[in-house]
């Protein structure tokens, strides 16, 4: 496993950009015809006919990514924007300092000692949740392995509860703009509609990831040995027992900033609900929290500034996946392959119930999160594909979202995420230890996902 590695994603994303091009001389041009259905255009089923191609040359190659981001500038600017809202929240300290107060109580009360896992792991879940808490994950450990450790548990706990939290909670979100928001805008459905049931999936994944870290570090309290990390806790133990540091509590600016940014949530909500807001509206929404959020935090105006341009500078990579997979999606449209693409897939998807199909297309996009690792590249590169399928399939475009969604059920068991091989190493935990003991929830995931897929296609989720 030390000699396996994967291409960046860059050169993954522009590789597959090459096989496209290549693709739109081989591919013959193939279209369906569509007609409009509640006001949105659908396709039908039957009327998939051949065109002529337009085969794409090495220019139009070269092309493909600045095309990409001028057809993708609106996702783009709403992820570096959010992206620099929340790095302000982040540079008040507030959230640093909840978990921090939470954790103290744990040596004076036996209901925080009882819920501080179930606790966490839901404030994780949450954050992943709602705004996508990803890599943002990685610096808690520095806080929670040492925590855990000090509390008699071990390293697993430790990483487990910011890292599982944050990544059942992004991949079981209801409210991700970079996820759920970014591929319902590109399915063409309102944007966090079909909430409910999302919450639902939400709860259940959260409390599934609660009760099976609850069971281990009950088991691992009563005997330390059966730890898969036993012998080094034992030396982290005696570098660092105590992870709360000379934390004194949370003051009150703290507390106004978290108020402000429970507040920010609540208004999103409201105004998706009840107003029909998308992206630009819900981009100024937390460009008014940053700002309000900074001035609250007494963060002068360098600082404001200096955090938001690092929040939106960190996420550039990012903003460039979704040109690269944007440009992917141009190539073959300008090439007229894109329906040929969707009649080819239909008999891998198709099946004799809609509930089979939506369990292929989890399935398919588990094998694709294998590679590409951003939850929004990722459904900037498949739903434009996947959404007209499941019409093909007889599976609702909110089904398709969430079975996409839940492909990143599998992320903290790859040693191709970044953010996988990011946090275990910081918790110095090698890959092979922390892989062994996630199979058996990776499997419950798995099973879960596929259960959850089904109410779904009997209701016909819209």
């Amino acid at each position: 496993m030390k000699k396996f590695k994967l291409p960046h994603t860059f050169v993954l994303l522009f590789g597959i950009l090459a096989l496209i091009a290549l693709a739109t001389w081989l591919v013959p041009g193939g279209k369906y015809e569509t007609h409009l259905v509640n006001g949105k255009q659908m396709i039908d089923p039957d009327s998939f006919h051949l065109v002529a191609s337009a085969p794409q040359g090495l220019a139009a190659l070269m092309m493909a990514p600045i095309k990409g981001f001028v057809d993708a500038g609106l996702i783009i600017g709403f992820v570096l924007i959010v992206g620099g809202a929340f790095a302000v929240l982040q540079k008040t300290e507030a959230i640093d300092s909840m978990i921090k107060a939470i954790a103290k109580a744990h040596s004076t009360s036996k209901f925080v000692r009882a819920a501080l896992i179930p606790v966490f792991i839901t404030l994780f879940s949450i954050g992943g949740a709602t705004f996508g808490m990803n890599e943002e994950a990685i610096p808690f450990i520095l806080i929670f392995v040492p925590l855990a450790l000090a509390l008699g548990y071990d390293t697993i706990v430790g990483v487990s509860i910011p890292f599982l939290g944050s990544q059942v909670g992004f991949g079981a979100a209801f409210l991700n703009p970079f996820n759920v928001g970014i591929a319902q805008g590109i399915a063409g459905l309102p944007v966090f509609s079909g909430m409910a049931y999302r919450v639902l999936v939400w709860a259940i994944a959260t409390a599934v990831t609660a009760l099976f870290l609850m069971w281990y570090a009950a088991r691992v309290k009563r005997t330390p040995e059966k730890s898969p990390t036993w012998a080094l806790d034992c030396d982290k133990r005696r570098e660092a027992p105590d992870g709360l540091g000379e934390f004194h509590g949370m003051t009150r600016t703290h507390s106004l900033v978290l108020w402000i940014f429970v507040a920010t949530l609540g208004t999103m909500v409201c105004g998706v609900i009840m107003y029909d807001w998308y992206i630009e509206q819900i981009a100024a929404l937390f460009l008014t929290m940053a700002i309000v959020v900074g001035l609250v935090g007494r963060l002068d105006s360098d600082e404001l500034v200096d955090a938001f341009m690092q929040g939106a500078r960190d996420l550039v990579g990012t903003a460039l996946v979704i040109a690269l997979a944007r440009g992917t999606m141009i190539l073959a449209r300008d090439a007229h392959i894109i329906d040929t693409m969707l009649h080819a897939l239909m008999p891998l998807v198709q099946s004799s119930s809609p509930i089979f199909a939506a369990q292929k297309m989890y399935l398919i996009q588990s094998v694709i999160n294998f590679f590409i690792h951003s939850g929004t590249g990722q459904a900037a590169l498949t739903m434009p594909i996947m959404a007209p399928l499941a019409d093909l399939v007889g599976v609702t475009r909110q089904t398709a979202v969430l079975a996409f969604q839940m492909g990143e059920f599998n992320t903290p068991m790859l040693p191709t995420s970044g953010i996988t091989v990011g946090v275990l190493a910081l918790a110095r935990v090698p890959w092979i230890t922390w892989a062994k003991w996630m199979v058996p929830l990776q499997l419950i995931y798995a099973v879960m996902a596929l259960l959850l897929l089904i109410p779904p296609c009997l209701m016909n989720w819209q």
